[in-house]
């Protein structure tokens, strides 16, 4: 285990600020893993540096990691700039491996949080030995499973732990590569004063334009810490080029943050909790109204192909009435989603004679 710095300190900011954690999405290369720890150790405004050494992708055939060798490289950028070390262990062996080349702190990804056999592996594998460790929340919104996560690991022994917010996954999502869903991170802190909660922008983001916006958000709402992707040449990058940023960049989006509660503002209130969750509802209506019109605007190509009228009587019948049912059967009034749906109707048929028009 390195003694760069007493562990009971690496997670947490030094001199009070927020814990700052970056490096590159993906180890690639030994240069490109030593070149972008000297140069965020250059801007002072790194706390511990993170690569991904196994990646866990979607699709078979992606890069799926360096592997071993890149645990070699994160104990080179250790001992060349001081800088503590964090990895990804999604396995037994992962662990084993990290132990062995002295990692600082491991961090479980989401899509391994998701699976409560293997946080057991990994609770199994961690036990005797108290490394730092940080949770990501799981891919789905579902607190429980967070929490679990976390209750697994204490209870194999490690004191000290971290959760890392991500954001979730959801189908309809246009504006974030995954939705924050800021309540569901408020709630872990109420139920879980004492972890340290950190935000990880990048892949809530899932680009760069919007990195600053979401880690002030972050910082708005008292988060312990950042972890963001940086990356010497990001546009070359192996994996997730599109969110990752060069250090300079980094150092200037940290520079532009404002810390407003400096740890001490109150949690947000049930009121703001609630207004939250209204705020996620209403993207998700904005988002399936723009999908909605996407397929209206086709059905515009087929009708204008195929000589077809763009006003459908029975069809628009057919709408109506199962919205009457809807009302009934949720506690609706009926003059509500008629005049939902009657909207909506109105927008298709503007979209559908632009196409025509075209």
């Amino acid at each position: 285990m390195s003694n760069i710095l007493k562990q009971d300190s690496l997670l947490k900011g030094k001199n009070g600020n927020p814990l700052q954690i970056a490096g590159p999405c993906s180890a690639e290369t030994k240069e490109q893993v030593l070149e972008t720890a000297r140069r965020l150790k250059a801007t002072g405004k790194v706390d511990i540096l993170r690569a991904g050494i196994w990646k866990p992708r979607t699709m078979p055939g992606s890069f799926e990691g360096i592997g071993a060798k890149g645990l070699l490289w994160m104990q080179e950028a250790r001992e060349e700039t001081g800088l503590p070390v964090t990895v990804e262990v999604a396995k037994a062996s992962h662990v084993d491996l990290c132990l062995e080349f002295g990692i600082d702190v491991l961090w479980v990804g989401a899509r391994t949080t998701v699976s409560p056999f293997a946080m057991e592996e990994l609770a199994n594998a961690l036990k005797g030995v108290d490394i730092p460790v940080m949770v990501k929340n799981p891919i789905n919104p579902d607190l429980k499973l967070w929490i679990g996560g976390i209750e697994r690991l204490r209870n194999a022994g490690i004191s000290q732990i971290a959760a890392i917010h991500r954001g979730f996954s959801y189908l309809g999502e246009k504006y974030y590569r995954n939705r924050p869903q800021w309540q569901i991170p408020i709630a872990l802190k109420q139920e879980m004063p004492d972890v340290p909660l950190i935000c990880d922008p990048s892949h809530i983001c899932g680009r760069r334009d919007i990195l600053e916006a979401v880690s002030q958000k972050a910082y708005d709402l008292d988060f312990d810490g950042l972890m963001i992707e940086s990356h010497i040449t990001p546009d070359e990058a192996w994996t997730d080029a599109s969110q990752q940023i060069t250090p300079e960049v980094y150092a200037e989006l940290i520079d532009n943050l404002v810390r407003r509660n400096v740890g001490t503002g109150p949690l947000p209130t049930e009121l703001e909790v609630l207004r939250s969750q209204i705020t996620n509802i209403d993207d998700d209506i904005l988002n399936l109204l723009s999908n909605r019109m996407e397929v209206a605007r086709k059905i515009g190509e087929f009708k204008k192909a195929n000589n077809i009228s763009i006003y459908q009587k029975v069809r628009w019948a057919e709408i109506m009435e199962k919205g009457k049912k809807f009302a009934e059967k949720h506690d609706l009034s009926e003059d509500f989603v008629a005049k939902h749906f009657k909207g909506i109707h109105d927008e298709s048929i503007n979209q559908q004679e632009q196409v025509m028009k075209k």
